[in-house]
């Protein structure tokens, strides 16, 4: 495999575009460029304006390819887990070989069965997912490699979503001039970043994946992504009471109620969060003004949360984690703890260029590709390589014999041509 690998993640959102360049270097990930591009072409359940998204690929794309002087050519998806669901399967498969030795071609071939079943015609397969290897009456979440065995079981969950969303977004991705390398649920992706699926092993982790308009809410268990659920009310939601009594637009609202106020607080101050001239009339929006404005609407945010995390509370141990848009929302967590009685705490991206909640699922689509490099093997990159090598080479090839243009010999060339001189 190769030192680097340059990949590029998609995730289309109720409200954005979000392309985000990464590079895998000796282990370390680094991020060359992120674009986000407005749009509301994609609902929560599905793509209402395909030529509106085609365009914001486009356009993503576009700037994105200007910046690092190299064409995108694959992408790896967050699929939106609206109707998303799981199917449990369990393969079993003959170890090939004179040695009978486990190896990642049997994996493989494990997979390959797990995608044969028959999930329906209303749901499309995203990804199969190995969970557990059995060689030998032994269990193990890790890939038996070289273990000596007639045959291996692999329990492999089977992700699927919404049929007619995940075709439409692909047609649209594809329309935009673009190949798809992989396609992950978007909340699987969000728990590859945070890492979740190790913390999930021994407690249960509801991940809220808050968007503008919608909030997804992903169930980790045994380290596994066990379901998700959408409720149709995100951080756009509560600040669309700003815009209806003092018309700001959702843009300026939704940033107000991220950064301008803690939800927490018991007490709220007069001091103005906002101020703008409407008609060379100077208006102002006061902390404790924004607060009872968008009061009722937190309210609903946190009881529909409630209402839908209760039974899964009631399961055993678990643990809540916001993410998304809306968690960069200050005191948002505290409230919803206050509420659950269980720990609850908000994920930001640590990676340098990335540190954005929003970013969450982008971010992921990387780790969640690289976790299944060792079942396929060596694959190629997302750019055109060769452009983007010229593009980031900073010193050009020097004819042979000629000398380095150094500060030592640029330094050793005006120390000859003053001696030069004093001589003449």
């Amino acid at each position: 495999m190769n030192e680097k690998q340059i990949y590029a993640a998609l995730e289309a959102s109720d409200h954005e575009v979000r392309l985000v360049i990464g590079e895998f270097f000796n282990t370390r990930f680094n991020i060359l460029k992120v674009e986000r591009i407005p749009t509301n072409a994609v609902t929560y359940n599905g793509v209402v304006d395909p030529e509106g998204l085609v365009a914001a690929v486009k356009t993503a794309v576009a700037n994105t390819s200007k910046m690092i002087s190299a064409d995108i050519k694959k992408v790896l998806i967050a699929m939106p887990s609206y109707r998303m669901k799981r199917y449990p399967f369990t393969s079993t498969v003959l170890i090939d070989g004179i040695e009978e030795k486990v190896g990642f071609s049997d994996v493989n071939k494990a997979l390959r069965i797990a995608e044969q079943m028959d999930i329906g015609r209303d749901y499309a397969l995203i990804q199969t997912v190995p969970i557990r290897y059995t060689v030998n009456g032994i269990a193990s979440r890790r890939v038996p490699v070289d273990e000596k065995a007639s045959q291996m079981t692999v329990e492999i969950d089977v992700l699927c979503a919404d049929r007619k969303f995940s075709y439409d977004l692909v047609a649209c991705i594809e329309k935009a001039g673009l190949s798809v390398k992989d396609i992950f649920l978007d909340v699987y992706a969000a728990g590859k970043e945070a890492a979740i699926f190790e913390q999930a092993v021994n407690h249960q982790v509801i991940v809220l994946k808050m968007e503008r308009e919608s909030t997804t809410l992903g169930l980790m268990r045994k380290g596994r992504l066990t379901t998700a659920t959408v409720v149709p009310f995100g951080i756009g939601n509560i600040a669309r009471a700003l815009t209806d009594k003092y018309g700001l637009d959702i843009e300026a609202a939704v940033e107000l109620v991220k950064y301008s106020i803690n939800l927490n607080e018991p007490v709220f101050t007069n001091n103005p969060v906002h101020i703008w001239a409407e008609n060379d009339v100077t208006r102002t929006i006061t902390e404790a003004q924004l607060a009872e404005c968008i009061r009722e609407n937190v309210e609903i945010w946190v009881s529909g949360i409630e209402k839908t995390c209760i039974p899964i509370l009631q399961a055993g141990a678990t643990a809540v984690m916001i993410t998304g848009e809306g968690g960069e929302t200050a005191g948002l967590s505290d409230l919803l703890q206050a509420r659950l009685g269980v720990e609850t705490r908000v994920y930001i991206p640590e990676t340098l260029g990335g540190r954005n909640a929003g970013l969450s699922a982008c971010l992921g689509l990387f780790y969640a590709y690289q976790d299944k490099l060792p079942l396929h093997g060596e694959t190629d990159d997302s750019l055109d390589m060769e452009a983007f090598i010229r593009a980031v080479s900073y010193r050009e090839k020097k004819p042979e014999g000629t000398k380095e243009d150094t500060l030592t010999n640029k330094l050793r060339g005006l120390f000859l041509e003053g001696k030069n001189k004093v001589d003449r």
